[in-house]
């Protein structure tokens, strides 16, 4: 497992949560959500971090609670800063969203039988490979 959230502490192998430091996370949330930036919300919160940090921590599903870690933030809170996230980006041009490449398609000047075996030994797939060529167009 990798380091442990902001929030949480560990006792007995268990994740439990920390009164002091999961309150600042609620209150990152809360200052995040009422419009400040995320480097503001978590100077307001007490946490002492960088913009990143603070962004990975809105993100961070563990405070929803799972297997291991019992829950910091409700789910509405988490959908809301989440949106706000996004509507942030947008609004400053930082979404990008995937362009249609064109299919490029490639002449060839050859017919071949479609592969059905498959071998372990590249040099004997490329032998059986060539063997399904069929003619040249």
């Amino acid at each position: 497992m990798g380091h442990t959230p902001y929030g949480y502490r560990i006792e007995d192998g268990k994740a439990v949560v920390d009164e002091k430091t999961s309150e600042q996370v609620k209150e990152l949330f809360s200052g995040y959500l009422a419009g400040l930036s995320l480097k503001e919300a978590a100077k307001k919160a007490g946490i002492d971090c960088y913009h990143a940090t603070a962004g990975k921590m809105l993100q961070n599903k563990h405070y929803l609670g799972d297997e291991f870690y019992p829950p910091i933030i409700d789910e509405e809170t988490f959908e809301k800063a989440r949106e706000e996230k996004r509507k942030r980006a947008e609004k400053l041009g930082r979404i990008r969203e995937p362009k249609d490449e064109p299919k490029t398609d490639y002449p060839v000047k050859f017919k071949a039988k479609p592969l059905v075996q498959k071998y372990e030994d590249p040099y004997k797939q490329a032998e059986y490979a060539y063997s399904l060529i069929e003619s040249e167009v």
